[in-house]
């Protein structure tokens, strides 16, 4: 420009302008901006989760609608045979109205119901290597010797033929009461003795629990020490707490880490069931969700393979159980509400459809030493018994008043099962004792409130339950069937989790000193049964929901699951 064109004004303003330029770049403020800006930056690692692809995306369920007027159809105006607007509305026939995910009533093709955009062969691929490469100890094929397990103080499971079990049987040793001193919780428990069941059955009628001195409750012995790493990224944290020799009964020692590796969305929406693959070769978690997903991880898998997770619809409505056998890996079982159970056969790459009903299904378990029939809570409090080798159903109860959330056995002794109530009762029952017309179990605990979840010890000492009045309840008892055995402790803990978000249960780690349950500050709360409080919680910043369903792995003891509503599986390691 030339200045002698320029105003006065002007030629100031630019003189003002260029001594600013170099007033900034004396004081290099711009590079000392874009230095900050690149160190409070994070590395911020590409979340894991599934992807729909394009063609297998629903469509939407109500039609297309297209209005056009006369003057566009080239149709003259008249006033006797005018309709209004419902002339004007033509529907698309490119588009009908229907169901998204219709009950199919047969077999299912996993390509059909595979809706993800992972190639579906790796995981048939990696599933089969998993299955071929499991040790005959774990998965054995034939049916001379029926399976059992047998698992440590640190919960690893070791599976053993039954002629071995035979020579290395050993008597129960009986688990001693533990005395309650000035400073314990005092139960006062009611037992009503049915006059026509045996007199070994007993009813718990009702756990009442006088609240503890809060002076009491704030002075513990414990000198917990918690540390906490996280690294350059924010990502890992680690806790672990180490209790004073003053509490030798209460020795806990419990270190977990979660890394930003080990996050990933598996399904869409909110998840009802999570668990591990039995299997020590290859890290691989199934979640079902609300939906009629099933989902797969494969959490070991390579980079140049995807993010090794796979969507497959083989239900219409929320999947209440997954089911996988450890000695048969290819198979795997799955309940859902719309009263259908299925098999997912890796061999024959299909869902095929094991057993169908008008109720729905909310519970599925199998027996340690009968591979060949599934118990399933169906309806309002009925439990059902489907031999697979006969292909119908081989025995039927009525339980419960409402439906059975949960169906456990005793590793120890498989005769005894456990049961969770919305009706507020969890029930412990003989199956040799059972009555087609009149059941009486063995044991009944009334929480007054729904139960959500009754689970046995790794050792088959303790009965963990988790209601909705606010508290985890822990029985201890050799074979629960005597009085004097039977030691009830009821431990408080923030049950509501309001409509959105799944129940939560509580689960046994890998012994009987300590169990594992979600809590609303999206943390997991890990509560020692001897201390009857909670111990711990494992947090880390990369925890963005409630992991409201944990799992545990059963051969690889430091290895948790936790999965939330929105769809994540976090994965805790010892390493």
């Amino acid at each position: 420009m030339d200045t002698q064109t320029l105003t006065e004004y002007e030629r100031q303003r630019l003189e003002n302008i260029k001594r600013n330029g170099e007033m900034m770049a004396s004081l290099k403020l711009h590079s000392t901006v874009q230095e900050l800006s690149s160190a409070t930056k994070r590395n911020r690692v590409e979340a894991k989760g599934y992807k729909v692809a394009q063609s297998k995306k629903p469509k939407p369920e109500a039609p297309i609608v297209l209005r056009r007027s006369l003057r566009t159809r080239g149709v003259q105006p008249d006033s006797s045979s005018a309709g209004g607007v419902e002339d004007d509305l033509v529907v698309s026939p490119n588009k009908t109205s229907g169901s998204s995910s219709p009950r199919v009533l047969g077999p299912l093709s996993m390509k059909d119901a595979h809706i993800g955009d992972s190639p579906e062969r790796q995981l048939i691929d990696t599933i089969v290597n998993m299955w071929e490469n499991t040790p005959l100890s774990c998965a054995i094929k034939t049916e001379l010797f029926p399976i059992k397990e047998e698992r440590n103080s640190l919960g690893a499971i070791r599976v053993k033929r039954e002629a071995e079990w035979d020579m290395e049987k050993t008597p129960l040793n009986e688990s001693t009461r533990r005395e309650l001193g000035n400073n314990g919780a005092f139960y006062s428990i009611s037992m009503i003795k049915s006059e026509e069941a045996p007199s070994s059955s007993l009813n718990l009628a009702s756990l009442r629990v006088k609240p503890e001195n809060k002076e009491d409750m704030e002075k513990t012995p414990l000198n917990n020490s918690i540390k906490r790493e996280i690294d350059d990224n924010g990502a890992s944290y680690a806790a672990s707490m180490s209790v004073s020799e003053k509490s030798p009964s209460s020795s806990f020692n419990l270190s977990l880490r979660l890394k930003p590796e080990n996050i990933a969305r598996v399904v869409p929406g909110r998840i009802l069931n999570v668990c591990f693959f039995p299997t020590t070769y290859r890290l691989v978690v199934v979640a079902g969700n609300k939906f009629g997903n099933v989902g797969f991880w494969d959490v070991d898998c390579q980079e140049g393979e995807g993010d090794g997770i796979y969507l497959y619809r083989p239900h219409s409505a929320p999947v209440s159980g997954i089911l996988i056998q450890p000695f048969s890996l290819s198979k795997v079982f799955t309940s859902c509400y719309d009263g259908l159970i299925r098999l997912l056969d890796v061999e024959k790459e299909s869902f095929d459809l094991v057993y169908s009903c008008e109720y729905p299904i909310f519970s599925l378990s199998q027996r340690p030493d009968d591979a060949k029939s599934l118990y399933f809570g169906e309806g309002q409090g009925g439990l059902n018994v489907w031999d697979e080798r006969a292909g119908k159903s081989s025995s039927s109860w009525m339980l419960h008043e409402q439906r059975i959330n949960t169906i456990h056995f005793n590793p120890k002794n498989s005769n005894l099962m456990a049961t969770s109530s919305t009706d507020g009762t969890a029930c412990v029952w003989d199956l040799r004792r059972i009555d087609a017309n009149k059941p009486k179990s063995l044991m009944i605990v009334d929480h007054r409130r729904a139960v959500h979840s009754a689970y046995f010890s790794p050792s088959g000492n303790c009965l963990a339950t988790t209601s909705y009045s606010d508290n985890v309840g822990v029985l201890r008892g050799a074979d629960f069937t005597d009085v004097d055995k039977i030691n009830v402790d009821l431990i408080h803990h923030n049950n509501q989790t309001g409509r959105w978000i799944s129940s939560f249960r509580a689960i046994w780690g890998w012994c009987d000193s300590y169990v594992f349950i979600g809590n609303m500050r999206r943390g997991v709360d890990v509560i020692s049964t001897t201390d009857r409080r909670t111990m711990m919680t494992l947090e880390s910043p990369r925890m963005s929901a409630i992991p409201c369903r944990l799992a545990t792995h059963p051969y690889k003891a430091g290895i948790l699951a936790g999965a939330t509503a929105g769809g994540q599986v976090y994965i805790w390691t010892s390493s």
